[in-house]
């Protein structure tokens, strides 16, 4: 009798040990829409330097993206990943397998300007196109802030 209370006992005080440490549910993503988006060149002295691609570094041109974000949500939003396509005159990716652009780290309810720097391999004809750009956020912080 007194083995069975001891194991219950253990059994209890562990599985209140685990759900004590055990990561909380992921915070729902919440999507921001992205309008008014367009390209700047970074101001004098910003962004200068290459793009390291398979051990070699090539001249880049730094790039602001602009644009408004709307959140719907009621809420401040934090860490919001921005994605996008960018394209080169010839229509060709200036950004190579990448979809995610950056992240902003809080993005209030309503209407909102934003800022994005992005490094292009300076060998990209110009203009760039920017297509297909939309983000996402929690309702709190996700990333560690340090």
């Amino acid at each position: 009798m007194f083995k069975k209370l001891f194991i219950i006992l253990t059994v209890t005080i562990f599985c209140l040990g685990v759900s004590a440490i055990a990561p909380r549910p992921a915070q729902a993503l919440i999507q921001i829409k992205i309008t008014d988006i367009g390209y700047k060149d970074c101001p004098e002295g910003v962004g200068e330097g290459s793009v390291t691609s398979g051990g070699s570094a090539l001249p880049a041109t730094c790039y602001l993206v602009t644009g408004k974000t709307n959140n719907t949500s009621g809420k401040m939003l934090y860490d919001a990943d921005v994605f996008g396509r960018i394209y080169d005159a010839n229509n060709e990716p200036a950004l190579q397998n990448r979809t995610r652009l950056g992240a902003l780290p809080e993005v209030p309810p309503g209407v909102s300007d934003f800022e994005l720097r992005i490094s292009v391999p300076s060998n990209q004809p110009t203009p760039l196109k920017l297509k297909q750009f939309k983000a996402t956020g929690f309702s709190s912080s996700v990333y560690p802030s340090f």
